[in-house]
């Protein structure tokens, strides 16, 4: 089992930036899918990036795909996502996965789950 920590959530204005970290521990030997997904109040949780293994591969929901970039750092067993020109409507909560046991924009393809780090932008 993966334990994840997400961090570098708060309050921003439009058009500002964050970046979101996820500290890995545990069976962080194996070679991990990450993502991140996000929900919003009232929402389903939503796709949002995701990073393969190696970092060679990654995947963008197409609304952030300009503004948002994933990445890892595997000798810190950590994921990041660099979050820039920050809208209102990315208001949510943040939540870095791991594995994949299916398609990588599923929630029900992870199967380890940090507890969320909440982002506010204000228009």
């Amino acid at each position: 089992q993966v334990q994840l920590v997400e961090s570098g959530g708060g309050l921003v204005q439009a058009g500002g930036s964050l970046r979101l970290s996820c500290a890995a521990s545990g069976r962080t030997n194996s070679r991990l899918f990450m993502a991140w997904f996000r929900q919003a109040p009232g929402k389903e949780r939503a796709f949002v990036a995701a990073i393969s293994w190696n970092g060679g591969a990654t995947y963008y929901e197409d609304s952030v795909k300009a503004r948002f970039t994933i990445s890892r750092d595997n000798a810190k067993n950590s994921v990041y996502l660099q979050m820039n020109s920050l809208k209102p409507e990315d208001t949510a909560v943040y939540y870095c996965a791991a594995s994949l046991r299916g398609t990588y924009y599923s929630p029900t393809s992870y199967d380890s789950w940090g507890q969320g780090t909440q982002v506010t932008v204000s228009s």
